[in-house]
């Protein structure tokens, strides 16, 4: 069962008289709440034990690691280019942005650096899955509400970003597409993959964001239910170290793609003086559920004008690069023509020779849908990681959870939860 309703006293805890919304409360009013670990409206494994007065949250405590996933642990026993497929399972609701986040700590690692047409290529993919994350936050959170239509909207164009990535690399879910260097493969038909991304930005997204603003924006039962909810100040925000959406509708102003640009965020990202794209930060002031909504429903508008400022125009030349040009898988014609590549490929795939990495440390970050992703690395000179640690915005944004609820309605628990975007993958540790 989802929920079991206890006295307070029924459990070994020590709950003395407290005070909020100026009147006191004593243990003998409190009774204890299970939300989860397993619940329609946790959208995953996730398990908030709540402290009630009636319908009144007293005190929240989350508990998180329901997964047992160890994904930290399993890069010791992977390589450089395996543990792509551990790390896009960190945020299975964008997948790709973990890919790219890995594989671009892995190039700091190793000092490689980007094609420009392979540069493009992550920045393109790495904003439709900001958008792919945002549809589904943002539907998800008016489903939890009763907005089931909403739902709908956001869900049926995720549908085509995964047409898209399947077309690129083969899979849906999980596209696994990037490997130190570059990618897994070259865009298949490029006409096709541009056809694709235009009918998706130009016909598609803008009729869904439509449709869900026309639905929500001036519903009055939506407003009320989340105006004024889960209100985090911009010093509570700085405090808990709180990025992304999250910290941007408290007034945080704060985005790596700005303050530690990578990609084509960066200026001469293809060594040739090349500009870096053009976008506006999102940023909302009042901090609440309704401020987070609205943030992700600018970031996709925003995203949607990166991805218009590349797709015309992306580089020619080669997909991969490595500095001895031994780090990459060679092209599969490669492998059946030339004994060379026949023999790189053997050494890559078969015989797990590979290529050790360099003796150091390195810390890389992006801004990834619900914050800051950072990855951190230490190498002593084998094929896989000595350590890898990562900081996931989930976790990070999580802790700040209790405090957000305590003093609201039980029933604004999913409208505060909706609002954070928990990916409970991301909390295991």
């Amino acid at each position: 069962m989802p929920y079991t309703l206890q006295p307070a006293d029924a459990y070994d805890i020590d709950i003395e008289t407290v005070e909020y919304l100026d009147r006191k409360v004593t243990a003998g009013d409190r009774w204890i709440l299970n939300f989860g670990p397993q619940h329609p409206a946790t959208h995953t494994t996730l398990r908030v034990i709540l402290e009630l007065d009636g319908e009144r949250v007293v005190q929240a405590t989350p508990h998180i690691g329901y997964l047992h996933s160890g994904f930290e642990k399993l890069a010791e026993h992977q390589d450089y280019n395996q543990f792509v497929c551990t790390a896009s399972r960190m945020d299975y609701v964008a997948p790709i942005v973990n890919d790219i986040a890995w594989h671009q700590a892995v190039e700091k690692l190793f000092d490689v650096t980007l094609t420009p047409r392979c540069t493009v290529l992550r920045t393109i993919l790495s904003e439709l899955g900001r958008i792919q994350s945002h549809l589904m936050c943002v539907g998800a959170a008016a489903l939890d509400l009763g907005a089931f239509t909403a739902f709908l909207y956001g869900f049926n164009e995720r549908e085509f970003i995964y047409d898209i990535m399947d077309f690129l690399s083969g899979q849906r879910f999980h596209p696994d597409y990037t490997r130190v260097g570059g990618v897994m493969r070259d865009i298949p038909d490029e006409a096709i993959f541009k056809k694709m991304v235009h009918t998706f930005l130009d016909e598609r997204l803008p009729k869904a964001i439509d449709d869900m603003e026309t639905l929500l924006n001036r519903n009055r039962i939506f407003i009320d239910r989340v105006q004024g909810i889960g209100v985090v100040t911009e010093q509570e925000a700085t405090a808990w170290s709180l990025t992304g959406p999250l910290a941007r509708a408290s007034g945080v102003r704060r985005d790596l793609r700005k303050d530690s640009p990578y990609l084509c965020f960066a200026d001469d990202w293809d060594g040739q003086g090349a500009e870096a794209v053009k976008f506006n930060p999102a940023i909302a002031t009042d901090g609440d559920c309704l401020c987070r909504y609205l943030v992700r429903l600018e970031e996709m508008k925003q995203s949607s004008a990166i991805i218009k400022q590349l797709i015309d125009d992306i580089p020619g030349g080669p997909i991969n690069s490595s500095p001895d040009g031994k780090m990459h898988i060679p092209e599969k014609g490669d492998v059946y023509g030339s004994i060379e590549a026949t023999i790189q490929h053997f050494e890559l795939i078969m015989t797990n020779r590979g290529w050790n990495a360099p003796v150091g440390e390195v810390y890389s970050a992006i801004e990834s849908p619900n914050g800051e992703y950072g990855l951190f690395i230490v190498a002593d000179g084998g094929k896989n990681p000595w350590r890898a640690s990562v900081r996931p915005p989930s976790f990070i944004n999580f802790q700040a959870f209790a405090k957000m609820l305590e003093g609201h309605q039980l029933a604004d628990f999913v409208a505060v939860l909706g609002s954070v975007n928990v990916i409970a993958a991301e909390l295991d540790r």
